[in-house]
């Protein structure tokens, strides 16, 4: 269902504690420096009946300027790439009216239309980040009173446990559960025994990450929904002798994987070498060890080439993916060591020009199809003393942006939702594909779920 969302409101929400300004700049980790700018968008929907609060808006509005308090770097604007600081700049914050009932946009949510709930273009390779707010929110009220809320949150500094810490304590401190309250540790990941700031970064970084992260084209979005008896079908199908117990995230991601790959060689006529990468929260792979509160980007993508000559059959290949995959992820230690700087600046040098001469450099200019799960982020816990939201969204279309899947938990039931970016010609092949949509359903109504 298409609808009109117009903005109402527009101001900045800014700390409330006048002692921010005593603040020191938060220092970037390494992982901050080298991951570009970009918004991460998340959209959390709520019916009127779980809103009991005469005037949430303030409520949202007021909590927001306290969490900011022990979150400053959420409020601030980046210097040379090196720290967040300017705390006083504070965060875009908008209010929409949105010109339908609630229930009815869910009965047959159009991902075209989720974009109209963001307060930024989700993806997108931010032309001045310098001036790009780290977090932006637009909170959206249906003509029935129900809310979407719609957050855009820079990946400079945030990744999923940061983003979910981030909302937990907001929540609890509009209304929701007080248990949910995170104390942030905004030094560690920075630390000289962690991810310490480069002054000088690798010539070669900048380009081998922006080609993972961004590609000029024209890109479609689809939402993709796979019930448990589904996921099951799929760890058996991706069992092998390589992986005896595939999760449901290696399952799915392989089982995709297979099909966007069959349907990029249909559009193009003619097959290309694959990059899979999968994203990893690596706090657990850091020596020592970082805890969940340890704020900022703090994760790494497993990269693995894929044999694209291979003549092997469908089965087969999903099970060689999700090897592949498995692999690949087991091999991330090394990767976090050298990240770490136990190598030395050389050895991160020598690190990024082989990853280069892969990702960006390599005449076959190979596919590169990524993969993130957000199944353990408890988004959809979130409770701002409305209870939980009744659908968690993410976003519509993307500008520049990459072949990329990102898998969330569907509200009900134990299925996931896998929101998938490819081509928009790749994408047209893969929604009319029968071997797929026997296992996805695309775009269910949430109610009906």
């Amino acid at each position: 269902m298409m609808m009109d969302v117009d903005i109402i409101s527009r101001e900045i929400i800014k700390p409330s504690s006048p002692a921010i300004h005593r603040i020191k700049p938060f220092k970037l980790s390494l992982l901050d420096q080298i991951t570009p700018t970009t918004y991460a968008p998340l959209i959390l929907f709520y019916p009127k009946n779980h809103i009991h609060s005469k005037n949430p808006q303030a409520h949202l509005k007021n909590s927001l300027s306290e969490t900011l308090n022990s979150f400053y770097p959420f409020s601030g604007r980046m210097k040379d790439n090196l720290f967040i600081d300017y705390y006083e700049e504070g965060i875009p914050y908008n209010e929409a009216r949105v010109h339908c009932c609630l229930s009815k946009f869910l009965q047959n949510p159009k991902t075209e239309s989720l974009n109209h709930f963001l307060p930024c273009s989700p993806f997108r390779k931010e032309p001045n980040p310098m001036e790009a707010a780290q977090f932006a929110v637009q909170v959206n009220i249906f003509d029935c009173g129900g809310i979407a809320i719609g957050l855009c949150a820079s990946h400079k500094i945030t990744d999923g446990i940061t983003l979910s810490a981030f909302l937990s304590t907001w929540a609890a401190t509009t209304g929701g559960p007080s248990n949910k309250l995170v104390s942030p540790n905004f030094t560690e990941a920075s630390s000289l025994s962690h991810f310490p700031p480069q002054n000088i970064l690798p010539h070669i970084a900048k380009p081998l990450v922006e080609r993972l992260w961004f590609r000029e084209g024209k890109y479609k979005t689809r939402r993709f929904v796979f019930d448990a008896k589904a996921i099951a079908t799929l760890r058996a199908k991706a069992r092998s002798e390589r992986v005896e117990n595939p999760t449901r995230v290696e399952s799915l991601s392989g089982f995709i994987c297979k099909h966007a790959r069959a349907a990029s060689r249909l559009a193009s006529g003619s097959p290309r070498p694959s990059i899979l990468a999968q994203a990893i929260s690596i706090r657990r792979k850091a020596k020592p060890r970082l805890s969940d509160s340890s704020m900022g980007n703090i994760f790494w993508w497993a990269l693995a080439a894929y044999d694209y000559n291979s003549a092997e059959s469908t089965e087969i290949e999903m099970r060689g993916l999700v090897a592949t995959l498995k692999e690949a992820v087991s091999k991330i230690d090394s990767d976090v060591r050298i990240l770490q700087g136990h190598e030395g600046f050389i050895g991160l040098i020598e690190y990024a020009i082989q990853k280069a001469a892969t990702v960006v450099f390599s005449r076959e200019n190979p596919e590169i199809f990524a993969f993130t799960s957000w199944l353990t982020f408890g988004f959809n816990e979130i409770d701002f003393g409305w209870g939980k939201p009744i659908w968690v969204g993410l976003m519509g279309e993307v500008g520049s942006g990459r072949k990329l899947t990102i898998l969330q938990n569907a509200i009900y039931g134990k299925g996931i939702e896998a929101w998938v970016t490819l081509d928009e010609n790749v994408m047209a092949i893969l929604e009319d594909d029968a071997e797929f949509l026997a296992l996805a359903t695309l775009n269910p109504s949430v109610i009906s779920q």
